[in-house]
């Protein structure tokens, strides 16, 4: 864990900082957009990394006019195409191990 991803934020603070209302992170998190941590006592914890993405979500509706099944379209396809890139560097690393091995 970075110090970016560690659980810091309470719910009420988080919403401050995107300018935000709480039921909109909590609506967020029940569609599966976002999935906060949640301390011993069942709190909502928000990370640095949580709020950056948060903010990003706020700008493609605001910024972009995009609704929010378009965002988590957006969103899904993101997650599908970083897959898609580690693969390939995984694929390209075993490439050249191949390629040395021949030689």
């Amino acid at each position: 864990m970075t110090i970016n991803d560690a659980p810091r934020y309470v719910i009420s603070i988080a919403a401050r900082m995107v300018r935000v209302p709480t039921y909109t992170l909590r609506y967020y998190e029940k569609i599966g957009i976002i999935a906060p941590s949640r301390s011993r006592g069942n709190i909502r914890l928000y990370s640095d990394e949580d709020i950056i993405f948060i903010r990003r979500v706020k700008s493609l509706m605001e910024d972009l006019g995009i609704n929010l099944a378009g965002v988590e379209i957006i969103l899904r396809m993101t997650r599908r195409i970083t897959e898609l890139q580690r693969q390939l560097e995984e694929l390209k690393v075993e490439l050249s191990r191949r390629k040395q091995g021949d030689i």
